[in-house]
């Protein structure tokens, strides 16, 4: 299994538009962060989780030419404003169409109706996405083609919840805030754990470092990724030696090997 960080960056991404401050301004590339994303290929099946308005830069930058599935982790746009790019994907191989398989929650499902309205139409215009959506049971394991996935539930505020994805020995949450004990009990045994972590001051919606630190403390993977970073986390090269070892701040275009 390989995990690639597509965009490691909060919802605004990195640098902020108009920001001054020096993470905004630094020339290390590990502080260029586009919106949070990642791409899991497991034997010939190929998975994006999140599909946000960086998702046609990502799929450039990584010169991806197939894409099986997308799981989408909740409705917000950094997460699902680049669904009309899977078009592309679509179209690849005309005349073969191709249908994008997205799977997610009833509330993101519902979401991705409302807002690519024009894709599910009855009198469909030419060249729309083609997209077959599956709405995931958040208490059950799904399948994409043969690979099982185990969806995470953790809230994302008090009005939002968030799924992450366990597959195999790897999972993969963001947006959490929160974490019931009967669905971190579902990460036990994975030897690499990604979490989210906006900043280091606590937040409404989202993990702190110390408050994502805690649950891979609990968890005990061997090696742990943080993403969905904020500026506020300041600059990669000192920021990274304030972790203990096994956690690493992950940065767009890392890959990872997962036995």
């Amino acid at each position: 299994m390989k995990l690639t960080f597509l965009g490691t960056g909060t919802s605004q991404g990195v640098p902020v538009i108009g920001c001054r401050c020096e993470v905004c301004q630094s020339a290390d590339p590990r502080d260029k962060r586009l919106r949070t994303s990642a791409m899991v290929e497991v034997g010939d099946a190929r998975m994006v989780i999140d599909a946000g308005p960086d998702f046609r830069q990502q799929m450039l930058r990584e010169g991806v030419d197939r894409l099986d599935a997308l799981l989408l982790t909740h409705q917000h746009k950094d997460h699902t404003a680049g669904i009309d790019d899977v078009r592309a994907f679509n179209f690849v191989d005309f005349p073969t169409i191709r249908t994008m398989h997205i799977f997610a929650n009833e509330p993101t499902i519902a979401t991705l109706r409302k807002d690519f309205d024009y894709a599910f139409a009855e009198d469909k215009y030419r060249g729309v996405p083609v997209i077959e959506l599956h709405t995931i049971d958040e208490q059950q394991p799904f399948m994409v083609g043969r690979v099982e996935i185990t969806p995470i539930i953790g809230a994302h505020s008090t009005r939002f919840r968030s799924v992450g994805y366990r597959i195999g020995k790897m999972a993969y949450i963001t947006d959490f805030s929160g974490i019931e004990p009967e669905e971190e009990a579902k990460l036990k045994g994975v030897e690499l754990l990604v979490v989210n972590a906006l900043r280091w001051r606590k937040h409404d919606s989202h993990f702190s470092v110390d408050e994502a630190l805690a649950l891979i403390g609990r968890i005990a993977p061997r090696r742990a990724y943080l993403t969905h970073m904020s500026h506020e986390i300041g600059l990669y090269s000192e920021a990274a030696v304030k972790l203990p070892e096994g956690v690493e701040f992950a940065y767009d275009g890392l890959s990872v090997e997962i036995d």
